[in-house]
């Protein structure tokens, strides 16, 4: 398209995409000329008949537009004056498209999110036609904050055999993704002191802290949480990931299980079980919850996220008796209760048994994607949390070194340094390699990356002046 700016002396070349329609790329087009600067602030724009006559659009299209992005603050308009490019705070603009750059590195190997990619599109539209198909109309209304009892009832039969929980659904709330079932609990607790494993993901301790909680350290050995520490940091709640341990790997020992729940009995204390990835186990069959062991003082959080996708924010609790009631209220006061239909559309898969489908195709696609890890690294690194989750634990040396050398080569990756309570020196050091996220045609690739690096960091770094 020709550069109809030169006569308003802009030399901007404009491409609407019309595959959205006429209007909405141009306002696109319009739109992004502002935001990166090759629109400056009080610039005179083309009137709509000049713009529309130059694009070959309607006048009508034209005015749209430029309605619209003086509604959204792009533009301004004054009889008589036409309309020009409205001041905005470029400085606040680069800086968000200089963040979203950072977090997009050619290859991520971070933990924390599975491989979005194989969200069971097709079986989630089935199920939903499905769920629609047949809801009450009331299910459109407000609904219990404790959540449809059509998915509390199909989650009750569910974990009672993948996971072994105790589950009846008059003990199941349903909400918006596992950190807000964090964060109700310890609105619940009336804050108090909740010991967090450490090392541990600093996000979650930020959620019990900004509910009103107390965290303390609840150290991590290669037996899992020391449940022994307990009495002595004074906690009444202990937050653990016993299945997979974030983000060390272990397996919570049976001896360390066996004290943690006499903890709880002996002190009336809470045990929070974050099972995050617990179907995804790899050597054997996934390791039963603890809440089956004491369900009386086990508070079983779980979430759709990493089987099916982040996206859904659909996360489940199992709760002691005497908590329900407590948590319903509070959910009832946080959000009123977590969106219906998307949990009709979760309780028809996982009556089907599609759920149970997909999770364990992605079982044996995530071992696959272990496997290859595994192959890489050899007998040259030590790699701990193979047993299953969708992420494994490096021993490095210097953390900071290869670091530094895997940002050089675009690669991302998560490590320990960024998950203990206290940093400091004398800590143990690795690198914490996702293996969820990468699309299948990247992985291959950056592995190859992550072995080149951990090579030359062992190597030492080549000369490259």
């Amino acid at each position: 398209m020709d550069d109809f700016w030169s006569g308003v002396g802009v030399d901007l070349h404009l491409e609407p995409d019309a595959t959205a329609g006429r209007r909405a790329g141009l306002e696109r087009a319009l739109r992004d000329a502002v935001r990166d600067g090759r629109l400056a602030p009080g610039t005179r724009l083309p009137a709509t008949r000049r713009l529309a006559a130059e694009l070959g659009v309607s006048r009508g299209t034209a005015k749209a537009a430029y309605d619209q992005l003086v509604a959204e603050g792009y533009l301004t308009a004054r009889q008589g004056s036409g309309t020009e490019v409205a001041s905005l705070p470029t400085a606040s603009l680069e800086a968000l498209g200089s963040a979203a750059r950072a977090r997009a590195p050619r290859f991520d190997l971070r933990p924390g999110s599975p491989d979005v990619g194989t969200f069971p599109a097709a079986a989630w539209l089935r199920a939903l036609r499905r769920a629609i198909a047949t809801a009450p109309s009331l299910a459109y209304d407000y609904g219990d904050p404790r959540g449809r009892i059509e998915l509390r009832t199909a989650l009750s039969g569910y974990l009672g055999r993948a996971r072994g929980v105790i589950a009846p659904p008059e003990r199941i709330v349903i909400t918006s993704g596992y950190v807000q079932g964090l964060a109700l609990l310890t609105r619940v607790l009336d804050g108090g002191t909740v010991a967090m494993e450490d090392p541990g993901l600093p996000f979650h301790r930020d959620v019990v802290r900004k509910s009103g909680g107390t965290v303390v350290p609840l150290p991590v050995d290669e037996r899992g949480a020391c449940a022994g520490k307990l009495d002595s940091l004074g906690a009444n709640a202990a937050v653990v990931t016993p299945a997979h341990q974030y983000p060390t790997g272990v397996t919570l020992h049976p001896e360390r299980r066996r004290a943690l729940t006499d903890w709880a009995r002996a002190r009336d204390g809470l045990i929070v079980e974050d099972d995050y990835d617990g179907e995804f186990r790899y050597d054997r069959q996934p390791v039963g919850a603890l809440q089956g062991m004491a369900p009386g003082h086990v508070v079983y959080l779980g979430t759709a996220s990493k089987t099916l996708g982040p996206a859904l924010r659909l996360g489940w609790m199992v709760l002691p008796p005497q908590l329900v009631d407590a948590v319903a209220d509070i959910k009832l006061h946080s959000d009123h209760h977590t969106e219906s239909i998307g949990q009709l559309a979760l309780a028809e898969m996982i009556g089907s048994h599609a759920y149970d489908r997909h999770v364990r195709a992605c079982r044996l696609r995530y071992r696959r994607r272990r496997d290859q890890l595994l192959d890489l690294l050899g007998a040259r690194r030590s790699v701990r949390g193979i047993a299953a989750g969708l992420h494994a634990l490096v021993e490095v040396a210097d953390e900071a070194e290869v670091l530094a050398r895997a940002e050089e080569e675009g690669l991302a990756v998560g490590h320990l340094g960024d998950h203990w309570h206290t940093p400091g020196e004398g800590r143990p050091q690795g690198l914490v390699v996702g293996y969820g996220t990468p699309r299948e045609r990247l992985y291959p690739a950056a592995l190859e990356v992550l072995g080149r690096v951990l090579d030359e960091c062992r190597a030492g770094a080549p000369d490259r002046r």
